[in-house]
């Protein structure tokens, strides 16, 4: 699984005075978890737009730090500005990237406004998904008035913040705090420097849509009969002589005089009436959450469609880049590729990576750096600009420099035959499940998207998928077995002076023991998984690679046994009887079925080979 990452983008009300803005900066990058992104300050507008991403404690304090400091530092009762403003801090954004729901994210932000308006008695807006009601969705509404019509405002009880006070805070005014979804800034290149038709099609994606205005579309028609005309400054009804100068005032007569909803043929026809502006009607885009427009860049030479995808897990890029596609052919332009400005989501990318591969009919169950190449060689985000992965991805799995599975295997093997008990028996449990689903995926894969294979896909490609996650899974378990122990010794060397200093290291050396037990467990239980999963590798995958299924079978077997001689030896020094108990049991329990379920995979391997051998 991905790490737990989240962005943070609080905009505070200062972007004349560095020596602030410094000082802000300064509390962000003082949190340990947090990695600062960008710094944006605009003077006109006397703002400045912080990003910076991190996991969740480390975005919580980082947060608060920083609108502390704002409010520390920011007088807004001598603010001026051109943006609309409320507060020091006037909004904070939280935004999931990886590894954590929604949900929590929601939980994170209303922690944070609940510190912030219990400690530093600011009053706090909730907005976005984070709001309570659907008039506090919107960040527009609730700072209308902004910062002049704040202390009159809290007065209103349908105005009473969500925490803090509802006195007026006359230095840092008031905080809007919520979650929102993550932006993608995304641009599609032509094979033109007409920028007219970049704006054509942006008209045709973004939600906003067009004007459809005189002379410019069709007329509509209803039963053959012309109703609607784009001609002249009216609207007259195409079965009688009647004109109106009010779309609604037409909408009326056709359902009176006619006997026909208007209304539900013009939204039919991707036009909403209520948008509706003298001959001007607007038509629907394509897309939801997304806003587009076109321009031409001199330095590339090209006209560009920029874009930003405002919910990428409801408009990815991969739909709006193929839709693009189509438009610019009618058009008889070209994509020559894409381009993405700043970070995007690991999971934005990967999704659009697998996309391309179903395309094409091939499997998704592939190590997850294959799928990302798939991605940016799919959308062709190497066509104006280089696109480092590692650089540009937010929440791409990785693993330190230090960890064990970034050695050579010769280096892990010698570190494994050393005098140290670390690396030991746990670690190789692991790796031994992970080449086991390694193995599985391979059977499955060398049979997907094959001749004479069709039958089988649809078995096979759920199971290249699982083990892959396993797989993942299992690698990381290597270096979390080791770390287990290492944490265990640890608590060992504490200090036990003191009554008090006994307890303490009682209890630390009790929970090492369990966090050494859990490891092992979690993964003799995937590698279980594997050994079910390599079974279908053997009975539905291509039988010359038959063996191949039987030995992830057999190795993914010890996975299982490793990870239980491994639980089952730390706990001989564990207090807790009842957890003893129930970890001998669910031991058993999980090697008695595993074992019955190796040997009937290897005696179909072997009936497999005799097969082949008539």
């Amino acid at each position: 699984m991905p790490e737990q990452l989240i962005e943070c983008v609080p905009n505070f009300s200062e972007g004349q005075n560095s020596d602030i803005i410094d000082q802000i900066i300064a509390e962000i990058k003082s949190i340990d978890g947090v990695k600062l992104l960008d710094v944006d300050s605009g003077f006109e507008m006397n703002r400045t737009v912080v990003t910076f991403i991190g996991n969740p404690e480390g975005i919580k304090e980082a947060a608060f730090s920083a609108i502390k400091k704002a409010a520390e530092l920011i007088d807004m009762s001598v603010h001026k500005g051109s943006h609309p403003r409320m507060g020091a801090t006037d909004v904070c954004p939280f935004v999931p990237v990886s590894g954590i729901s929604t949900e929590d994210c929601i939980k994170l932000s209303e922690a944070v406004a609940e510190r912030v308006g219990d400690e530093l008695g600011i009053p706090i807006y909730l907005y976005e998904k984070s709001a309570k009601t659907p008039e506090r969705v919107n960040l527009a509404k609730i700072r209308m008035g902004e910062y002049e019509a704040l202390e009159v405002k809290l007065k209103k009880p349908e105005w009473k913040p969500d925490f803090g006070p509802s006195t007026f805070n006359p230095g840092a005014g008031a905080t809007v705090i919520g979650v929102r979804e993550f932006l993608i800034a995304y641009n599609v290149n032509l094979n033109t420097a007409e920028s007219k038709f970049a704006t054509d099609i942006a008209f045709e994606l973004r939600e906003k849509g067009r004007s459809a205005r005189k002379g410019n579309i069709e007329p509509f028609y209803f039963k053959g009969q012309e109703i609607l005309k784009y001609n002249t400054g009216s609207y007259p009804c195409g079965n009688c002589d009647y004109v109106s100068v009010k779309i609604d005032d037409l909408i009326n007569h056709c359902q009176k005089e006619h006997n026909y909803d208007l209304v539900e043929l013009l939204r039919a026809n991707g036009i909403n009436p209520e948008k509706v502006d003298g001959i001007s009607v607007k038509k629907s885009g394509l897309f939801t959450h997304c806003k587009a427009i076109g321009w031409m860049v001199p330095e590339y030479k090209r006209a560009q469609i920029s874009i930003n995808l405002t919910n990428y897990k409801i408009t990815p890029m991969h739909k709006v880049l193929e839709a693009t596609r189509k438009l610019a052919a009618d058009r008889g332009i070209v994509v020559t590729g894409s381009e993405i400005v700043g970070m995007v989501p690991y999971p934005a990318l990967l999704e659009t990576g697998k996309y391309y591969l179903r395309k094409q009919q091939r499997s998704t169950g592939i190590p997850v750096r294959d799928i990302l190449d798939v991605a940016v060689q799919s959308l062709g985000l190497r066509d104006v600009s280089e696109f480092n992965i590692d650089e540009r991805v937010l929440g791409l799995p990785k693993t330190k420099t230090e960890d064990l599975v970034v050695m050579k295997v010769n280096d892990f093997v010698d570190e494994v035959s050393r005098e140290s008990p670390a690396p030991g028996g746990g670690s190789i449990a692991a790796l031994a499940g992970a080449l086991g689903a390694a193995l599985a995926s391979m059977v499955s894969n060398l049979s997907i998207g094959k001749r004479g294979s069709e039958e089988v896909e649809e078995d096979l490609k759920p199971v290249a998928d699982k083990v892959q996650e396993i797989k993942d899974f299992l690698v990381k378990a290597v270096d979390e077995d080791t770390n287990a122990f290492n944490a265990y010794m640890a608590a060992r060397r504490l200090p036990e002076k003191s009554e008090e200093e006994k307890k303490a290291k009682n209890k630390a050396l009790q929970d090492g023991l369990k966090k050494a037990v859990a490891v092992p467990l979690n993964t003799a239980k995937r590698s279980a998984e594997v050994i079910d999963l390599a079974g279908i590798a053997v009975e539905k995958g291509n039988i010359n690679s038959v063996t191949d299924a039987g030995v992830g079978a057999h190795i993914a077997y010890t996975g299982v046994k490793g990870g239980i001689f491994n639980v089952l030896i730390n706990l001989k020094e564990i207090e807790d009887k009842k957890f003893i108990e129930e970890m001998i049991k669910a031991c058993q329990d999980l090697d008695d079925t595993a074992r019955k379920k190796v040997d009937a995979v290897i005696k179909r391997v072997h009936e497999k080979i005799e097969e082949l051998m008539k």
